[in-house]
């Protein structure tokens, strides 16, 4: 069966993680036929000591495995800032284990044996979804690599604009003159490559910027 029409599946690794072989031989089957990078391992343990250097987009994962459970590996992903998107296959309805799943930020839990379309749908919006946060965390980085250019004034000047200031106010409350804020708004604007008050303030915001009034 091939992958949902629109899959962004091109180049996209899926980690596929179940102690039954015969599990993981049939999911990487199904997966690598819809068109994405596999890999596979026995246990939670076995998949935190790969090397980490490129995380899967998507985590196809047991609940129910010796040693570390799939939820304590969600946890501990969590826990070490790696944030992947999870599809639990479980051979278990676990209705309290599901809702912890989902709650801790899984995409989908299903019960085996799972649906070859349902299963390519799950991955196919976890691709989606892990594609979306590495662009926000790309954009994010760019927008911190702009404030590294501002000087120490301007970046003052910035976190006052952004929350709505006059330049006259901006002025006040840095005790210097209007004309010296103006030309420091206008060099503000210009390294950070925005147009527009309202996209400074987008870009304040993707900075995570908390600027006090």
């Amino acid at each position: 069966m091939s992958a949902p029409s629109g899959t962004p599946v091109a180049g996209t690794l899926v980690g596929i993680v179940d102690d039954d072989p015969s599990v993981r031989k049939g999911l990487a089957r199904l997966v690598t036929a819809a068109g994405y990078r596999v890999e596979v391992f026995a246990s939670a343990r076995e998949f935190l000591a790969r090397p980490q250097q490129e995380d899967p987009s998507c985590l196809l994962l047991d609940v129910r495995m010796p040693g570390l459970t799939g939820l304590e590996l969600q946890e501990a992903l969590a826990i070490a800032g790696r944030r992947m998107s999870i599809v639990f296959v479980s051979g278990h309805g676990d209705v309290v284990g599901s809702v912890k799943a989902m709650k801790s930020g899984a995409i989908d839990f299903l019960t085996k044996p799972v649906d070859a379309r349902e299963l390519l749908g799950a991955i196919e919006r976890a691709v989606a979804k892990a594609l979306t946060a590495q662009r926000e965390q790309a954009g994010a980085t760019d927008v911190q690599g702009r404030l590294k250019t501002l000087t120490a004034r301007e970046a003052q000047v910035f976190a006052l604009v952004v929350t709505g200031m006059l330049n006259k106010q901006v002025a006040a409350e840095l005790g210097i003159v209007e004309k010296t804020v103006k030309v420091h708004r206008a060099r503000v604007m210009e390294k950070m490559r925005a147009g527009s008050l309202a996209e400074l303030v987008r870009l304040a915001d993707r900075a995570g910027i908390i600027a006090k009034p």
